[in-house]
């Protein structure tokens, strides 16, 4: 069963972390093969609740764009450099391609050899060379053996085409020659006793009882041949190793890990239609052909707590997306086929998700309950959040219930986990909770930070404000700004880019200034970008 990945946003808090670990539990209890997954750091809020129910984060995943992996190359294609040029031309040609990759023993990638290659060499190699096999001259001469004593077989050919006297008197015999031979005996004992390397008969004839303990005494191999002398000349030199066929040692190879578009890139530059696959340490795994591209296993994704493409992971639209479960507006994913979409006007994506636990009657662990509730408590402020409903309430009630925690007093040791500030620089602290919004169709940037203490804030302002503006400038941002959420007070201070100054002002109708406190504003989802969308709008 093809794995499932589910995560949140790219900006990681507690709601979205705790939901892909709780979904994941659930649809693995369902059957479903599921891995919870990060797109980001995690906060310190959920790195303590993660700690305190002793769950493990989730693996972080750089994208879910296509790779290699996730395409059906033709995986085991490739041919050792000691097999016969004959089996890669017969394994070229079964498997409907011109190109194979070349390994050595420990399947170490050494090079493609192409059928062009194999072509020039049969009309342009030197026939009077062979580099072979005992068994891969008894393969492509259709032989039989008689007598073997060497398995490797290296040395000069001569075929014995003259008369016998005229060939003893000129060719030099010795254990450096194989010698292609019809039933000419003379021939054949000279052969013998001079110590050839290999005889090869062919038309299927015999060789002497005499000349054959001879050949035992001497040492030399023989092989018959079911093939006539012209055949065997003509076939021999495909006997030979495919190492000894000068072949392309300098081809691009690709990994699994590697994207699509990066081997689509190098294609469109370079023009070849075939690719070796190899692994870290450059052993070959097979072969792909760019109409194999086509053939492909878009990764199956679930996403939580997001439906916009601009949260979601890079190559996202690459992906299978099988199904959302969200408590936001509905965004810009487009999916090619009607998946579960589970969308609910609740204060946090464990809401729902604890209604699905319900529907489909599985008992939910203290474990999993714990970091459910801490999700709830987190996106709705322990409740206080006006995006809160009675369905979160209910569900924190029971979730509580299960993982035996009082709501009050754990979410003031969350809270107070989560507005840590210690260690982290201005710009961690701009973007730890921060969120990309196209509002008619200008770039909006909003933060959120929550605290119990606002001094830091007000010691800092100036060094915000002009790092917000760098941030506008730098990246075309209409609207850059950050919300100091008071836990406390139940409302947000704001600091935000210059040119933002009206338009905020009119979106909370206030006489704005930056560190401006808005009393009761603390959802983002809810009244901040509601409010902001209402006036560009």
């Amino acid at each position: 069963m093809d794995k499932i990945l589910i995560f949140g946003h790219k900006k990681p808090d507690t709601d979205t972390t705790t939901s892909a670990i709780a979904y994941s539990y659930l649809k693995n209890k369902l059957g479903f093969n599921t891995e919870p997954c990060l797109l980001g750091d995690l906060n310190n809020e959920t790195k303590w609740v993660l700690k305190y129910w002793n769950i493990k984060a989730p693996e972080y995943i750089d994208d879910v764009k296509l790779q290699i992996k996730d395409i059906n190359y033709r995986k085991n294609y490739y041919i050792n450099e000691n097999d016969s040029v004959e089996k890669a031309v017969n394994y070229m040609t079964d498997k409907g391609i011109s190109t194979i990759p070349v390994v050595d023993n420990d399947k170490k990638f050494i090079g493609a050899i192409a059928m062009k290659d194999i072509a020039r060499n049969q009309a342009k190699g030197n026939f009077r060379v062979l580099d072979t096999t005992y068994d891969h001259l008894l393969e492509t001469l259709n032989g039989k053996e008689v007598l073997r004593f060497d398995d490797d077989i290296v040395g000069n050919v001569d075929v014995a085409g003259f008369k016998s006297t005229t060939f003893i008197e000129n060719f030099n015999i010795n254990h450096k020659t194989i010698l292609i031979v019809g039933d000419r005996h003379s021939i054949i004992e000279y052969a013998v006793n001079n110590s050839a390397l290999l005889l090869i008969i062919s038309g299927d004839g015999e060789i002497k009882p005499e000349h054959l303990e001879i050949a035992k005494k001497n040492h030399v191999n023989v092989i018959i041949s079911s093939k006539d002398t012209f055949d065997i000349a003509a076939h021999l030199n495909l006997a030979n190793r495919v190492i000894s066929v000068p072949f392309s040692q300098d081809f691009i190879c690709f990994k699994e890990e590697d994207h699509v578009d990066d081997l689509v890139e190098v294609s469109n530059k370079k023009r070849y239609s075939y690719y070796p696959i190899v692994n870290k340490n450059n052993c070959c795994l097979g072969l792909i052909k760019l109409a194999d591209l086509h053939d492909r296993n878009p990764k199956k994704v679930i996403l939580v707590d997001h439906n916009e493409l601009e949260q979601s992971a890079d190559g996202i639209e690459e992906a299978n997306i099988v199904e959302i479960v969200d408590h936001h507006k509905i965004g810009n994913l487009v999916t090619s086929m009607p998946i579960n979409f589970r969308n609910m006007p609740v204060g946090s994506t464990n809401t729902i998700i604890f209604k699905l636990f319900e529907e489909s009657k599985v008992e939910i662990p203290k474990e999993i309950a714990g970091i459910m509730a801490s999700g709830i408590i987190s996106d709705t402020l322990l409740l206080k959040s006006p995006t809160t409903t009675d369905m979160d309430k209910d569900a924190l009630a029971k979730l509580s219930f299960i993982a035996g925690i009082d709501p009050s007093s754990y979410g003031y040791e969350l809270f107070k986990a989560g507005s840590s500030l210690e260690g982290k620089t201005k710009d961690e602290i701009l973007y730890n909770d921060f969120k990309n919004f196209d509002l008619n169709n200008n770039k909006v940037g909003i933060g959120q930070i929550f605290t119990m203490d606002n001094s830091y804030f007000e010691k800092h302002r100036d060094e915000f404000v002009e790092l917000i503006n760098k941030v506008a400038k730098q990246n075309d941002y209409y609207i850059v700004a950050l919300f100091i959420t008071d836990i406390v007070k139940n409302g947000s201070y704001i600091l935000y880019n210059d040119s933002a100054s009206d338009t905020l002002g009119l979106a909370f109708n206030i006489d704005i200034k930056e560190g401006s406190y808005i009393d009761g504003c603390v959802s983002r989802k809810k009244q901040i970008v509601p409010s902001i969308m209402d006036v560009m709008n």
